[in-house]
Formats: structure tokens, C-alpha cells, sequence
């Protein structure tokens, strides 16, 4: 009897185990629709489940949806699970897959996510567990647009205004973890869901450490406070050691993201191509990768990634060319006595700061006057990108594993809410958009999204600066973490956590 319990108290020990993380800001809102910023989008990726979803190799995965088919070119039939619950023990139902794409299309909702539905002609329930959407022509996305997670009916349908409602704080989800505390800048709390229709998570609690500031987020996982991070190139060059080596598995792979200066393109200044042509051009991007990455990253050339259909790799990313770009702003009529100026806006806890204060010398090199702010990232998003007050700014951008050029290209996307909060238009890019959202033929599809490449690159709306290596650290108590293509986290229910 007491080796039984012996066993079972073993067991309790290893299920009730805490993964420690950390979030460098405050998440916006913990709602899936209006998650816009990547620390929000994290958290609620725990929370909510979306019809389908990727593999660990990127296929196409079930999630809430049992199967799916396509009737014929423009109908896509789903058959929902009937075995999930929502947090509060409410059943999941075809009703909450309608409520939330009316929701996602309803005019006093403001998300950039709903130009992914703007293609639909109509959703109908069959039955409970069944729905049918009708497509208002063939659309390339037409099964990854239902990767957006589904919210629950029964707690919003009388919500008056969901943009400050009391469950962006609180939510009510399907997912295998329910948040259990939120706070501005303090800690982020999510237990494991007893109902997750899976089976209840073996980790039993997730801790986001708030920690805004890289080197405290650093001596935290330097001293084992942390279970899962990141290192910076630096970080893994020169400041880690074979402790640490022994202590955390280490995966590291191009990220699914880049780096970027936006420029207003709104703004006066920046409506003449030749002046945002020759700010490109004084930027040295290989000396950004040696010193900020230490070669742990590769310059980035336009807005698709390397490895897909749509990376048009006959664009090249520009050498830097201070003479030209002074011979350039000259013929604007800006000298040594007249200097080209503007101010640049990015966020702390991150290494942009560093990289604008890069990008900032080498313009100088070439007569250009860069002021640099620095702040907060809710401050950051909240009063300069999301109201748009600003001349340039430098943030990071991630990509989907399937290229989507509207939300931020099309010049329909610069409305309140979208993606494109730097004003970018480009007639023949919004059509080549609208004409490749209609074609299925994957290498039609690829060859428009190559001519799309060129033509943004050739525009120079954003100075296309780094795409990263990504390098993600793992406690070696933790078993079984597996390498994917979407990340280490695939597969965290399955976790468990040795004492």
C-alpha cells in the first residue's frame, strides 16, 4: 500500500508541474479577433482552438473541426467534433462558428483578420455539427481561413461592444489551458483545462514571467527560472557556457519573421521613391547581421520568405551605395546645409533599439538626420502605430507557412484596424492581390506573388532589413520536445516536466 501511494504521489508531483516562461510586454487583449500584437497572440493561442490547424511538418491537422470536404470549387463542408466542451463546461457547437464569423465581419468590429473572410458569399448551419461555407469564388486560403479560433456563443452574443469587453480579460476558450490571472505588467497565469477534449495537459500550470528588460529575462534563464526562451545571437556566442549547455537543449533555425523600417508613407516626406530609394541605399544590412546577429540570421530582400513559391529570388537586397544615395537626395535639393530628417519610433525589450541605433550611423554616413525614440511596447502600439503619428518606425513582422499579401499590401488593408498603418498603395500591386486570391494552381499562384515581391521591393515602403535565425532554448527535464517547422512548442500537452 505504501509503494501505491509512493507511486501515485510521484506522479502528482510530475502532473502538477509549472513551465515558466517569459512575455517581454502586456498582452492587448486576450481575444483571438483582435489579438493583433504577438505577446496577445501567444497567449491566447493556449486559450481557443481554431477549426484546423498545422502539424508539427505543416499539414493540414483537425482541431475543433472532425473532417472536412470540398463539395466543389466554392463550398467547403465541415463536420465538427461533438465531444468538446468550452471552459465553463458549456458545450462547443456549430452555433459558435457562426456567431464568430459574424462577429469577424460585422462593421463595429475593427480587425484586420476580416479581409480572410471578406471572400466568403455565406456560412450556414446544417446542424449542430455541421456547417457549410459558401466561397464567392475559388480562393487559395479558402481552408486556412479557418485557422482563426473560434469563440464561445453563449458568453457574447448580448456583449454590447466586444472592443472593450470585460472578457478580453477573461476569457472563455476550448483550448487546453484557461486563463486564470491577467494584469498589466505583472505575471501571466494559465492552468491546464481538466475539459481540453484531448486530455488535460501533464503540464499543469504556464507562468509568463513579465520582464521587459532582455538582460533581467536572461539572468532568469541563465538560472534556471526559466523552463522555455530565446537567446540572442550574442547571448549564444559569447555569454552562455557548458553549464548552461548541460542544462537546456538548444534548436536554432531561420525564422519565420523579418525585421523592418516602415515608413509613413502618408507623410510628405516619404512620397518621392528616390528619397526612400536612397535611405535604403545608406543602410548597410550584412554589417547589421555581423554585429547584431553575429551571423546568425541573413539579409532580407522583400516581404515573403526564403523557401516558399513567392520569395522571387532574382530580387537581390541593395548593397549599400552612400555615394549614390547622396547623389540621389541631392537632386531632392538635400545637402550638408540642408539635411534629409526624420525621426524613427521603436520599442524597448527587444534588439531593435541596437538596430536603430545602427541604422542611425550608417545614415549619417550618407548627410541623413535620424531621431530616435524609444518606448514602451503598449505605449509604442497604442499611440504611435495603431493612430498612426509617426515618420518611420522599426518593428518585426511574422509570417504565415502560406504567403497572404493583402492584409498588409493591399491599399484596402490601410483602413482603421488593418495591417497597412503606413498607407502603402500600389495599383498594380492591390490587383495583382485580387487577382491571385482566385487562383487554387499553386504554381500560377507563386508566379503573381514573385511579381508582387519585386514590384513592394522596388517601392521601398519598407527598408526590408534582417530575417533572424530563431533560437529557442528548452530545460532538458522537459521530455518529449521534438523540432518542427511551427516551432518546438508543437506537441506541450504531451510534455511532462521531470522534478
Amino acid at each position: 500500500m505504501k509503494t501505491i501511494i509512493l507511486i501515485l504521489l510521484i506522479s502528482l508531483h510530475v502532473n502538477a508541474s509549472t513551465l515558466h516562461m517569459s512575455i517581454s510586454a502586456s498582452p492587448s487583449r486576450v481575444n483571438p479577433i483582435l489579438s493583433t500584437d504577438s505577446v496577445s497572440s501567444e497567449i491566447t493561442r493556449w486559450i481557443f482552438n481554431a477549426l484546423i490547424t498545422y502539424d508539427k511538418d505543416a499539414n493540414i491537422k483537425m482541431d475543433l473541426a472532425k473532417s472536412y470536404r470540398f463539395l466543389d470549387d466554392t463550398t467547403l463542408e465541415f463536420t465538427l467534433r461533438n465531444d468538446v466542451l468550452w471552459s465553463d463546461g458549456e458545450p462547443f457547437s456549430a452555433e459558435d462558428v457562426l456567431f464568430t464569423y459574424n462577429t469577424i465581419i460585422s462593421p463595429k468590429i475593427y480587425t484586420p483578420y476580416s479581409s480572410s473572410f471578406s471572400h466568403i458569399e455565406s456560412v450556414k448551419m446544417i446542424n449542430d455539427y455541421k456547417i457549410v461555407v459558401k466561397y464567392k469564388y475559388p480562393y487559395f486560403k479558402a481552408l486556412e481561413t479557418w485557422m482563426m479560433e473560434i469563440l464561445p456563443e453563449h458568453i457574447l452574443k448580448n456583449d454590447k461592444d466586444l472592443m472593450t469587453s470585460k472578457f478580453n480579460q477573461s476569457p472563455i476558450g476550448t483550448g487546453p489551458y484557461t486563463l486564470k490571472k491577467f494584469s498589466i505588467s505583472n505575471d501571466i497565469v494559465i492552468n491546464a483545462n481538466p475539459r481540453y477534449y484531448e486530455h488535460k495537459p501533464n503540464i499543469d500550470k504556464m507562468i509568463f514571467h513579465f520582464l521587459p528588460d532582455s538582460s533581467a529575462k536572461f539572468l532568469m534563464l541563465k538560472s534556471k527560472k526559466l523552463d522555455v526562451g530565446s537567446l540572442t545571437p550574442l547571448q549564444l556566442e559569447r555569454q552562455i557556457d557548458d553549464n548552461f549547455k548541460k542544462d537546456f537543449s538548444i534548436y536554432e533555425d531561420l525564422a519565420h519573421s523579418y525585421s523592418y523600417v516602415g515608413l509613413n508613407m502618408a507623410n510628405k516626406k516619404f512620397k518621392d521613391k528616390r528619397v526612400r530609394k536612397a535611405l535604403s541605399l545608406a543602410i548597410d544590412r550584412d554589417e547589421i547581421v555581423d554585429i547584431l546577429y553575429f551571423g546568425h540570421g541573413r539579409v532580407c530582400s522583400g516581404p515573403f520568405m526564403p523557401g516558399t513559391g513567392a520569395f522571387n529570388k532574382d530580387v537581390k537586397a541593395p548593397k549599400q551605395d552612400i555615394k549614390e544615395a547622396k547623389r540621389l537626395l541631392k537632386k531632392l535639393g538635400y545637402d550638408e546645409s540642408n539635411p534629409f530628417e526624420f525621426t524613427l519610433i521603436t520599442n524597448t525589450g527587444s534588439s531593435r533599439s541596437y538596430a536603430a541605433q545602427i541604422i542611425q550611423h550608417q545614415l549619417k554616413k550618407a548627410g541623413i538626420v535620424m531621431h530616435l525614440r524609444v518606448m514602451e511596447w503598449q505605449a509604442f502600439l497604442n499611440t504611435v502605430v495603431l493612430p498612426r503619428k509617426f515618420e518611420a518606425v522599426l518593428m518585426g513582422w511574422s509570417l504565415g507557412l502560406k504567403p497572404d499579401a493583402y492584409s498588409i499590401w493591399h491599399s484596402e488593408s490601410s483602413k482603421k484596424g488593418g495591417f497597412n498603418f503606413i498607407s502603402y498603395k500600389n495599383n498594380k500591386v492591390d490587383t495583382l492581390i485580387k487577382k491571385a486570391e482566385k487562383i487554387v494552381n499553386q504554381k500560377e499562384f507563386d508566379k503573381i506573388y514573385r511579381e508582387i515581391f519585386a514590384l513592394i521591393a522596388d517601392d521601398n515602403p519598407y527598408l526590408f532589413l534582417v530575417i533572424p535565425n530563431s533560437i529557442t532554448v528548452v530545460n532538458k527535464k522537459i521530455e518529449p520536445v521534438s523540432p518542427s517547422i511551427i516551432g518546438v512548442m508543437h506537441n506541450v500537452i504531451d510534455w511532462i516536466k521531470q522534478p
